[in-house]
């Protein structure tokens, strides 16, 4: 569960350092709120469910309610098994993740554990606590927003 908490942390901020503190936070919010588990998801999924929350908390204090621009960030991505041969041209990249960060939420937390967290749709739907086929339509669906976006 740790790894699946690491990777889901880390595909968001892109920093080892700050997604320790957040795993580290997530762990110790998690032994403190365990009578609050009801059972009703996986552990995992509640886990990466604080997480979210504990990243979120860090983001508004850093960056005072705005979003982690990636641009700051595109010498740190690392693209190494990519959907397609579009997505891996380096010149390309800045690109793509712009065009994510305007996809919705959902869209775009599916995008970035599929593409930067190498996870399976099986792994992606545990974390979001869907099906793997919603996690597959979801991916399929945001890359076909990124394809439309670009053709324009």
């Amino acid at each position: 569960m740790l790894g699946i908490v690491y990777k889901y942390i880390f595909c968001l901020t892109k920093n080892e350092d700050i997604t320790e503190e957040i795993v580290q936070d997530t762990f110790l919010e998690a032994v403190k709120r365990i009578k609050d588990f009801k059972g009703e998801c996986k552990i995992s999924t509640w886990l990466c469910q604080i997480a979210k929350y504990k990243w979120y908390q860090k983001s508004k204090k850093r960056k005072k309610n705005k979003e982690i621009s990636l641009e700051n960030m595109e010498d740190s991505l690392i693209l190494d098994n990519c959907i397609e041969d579009d997505l891996c041209k380096k010149e390309d990249k800045l690109e793509l993740f712009k065009r994510i960060q305007s996809l919705d939420e959902i869209t775009r937390d599916v995008m970035y554990l599929r593409i930067l967290g190498n996870l399976d749709y099986q792994e992606i739907a545990e974390i979001m606590g869907k099906t793997a086929n919603w996690a597959r339509v979801i991916f399929f669906r945001g890359k076909q927003k990124i394809k439309e976006d670009k053709n324009k």
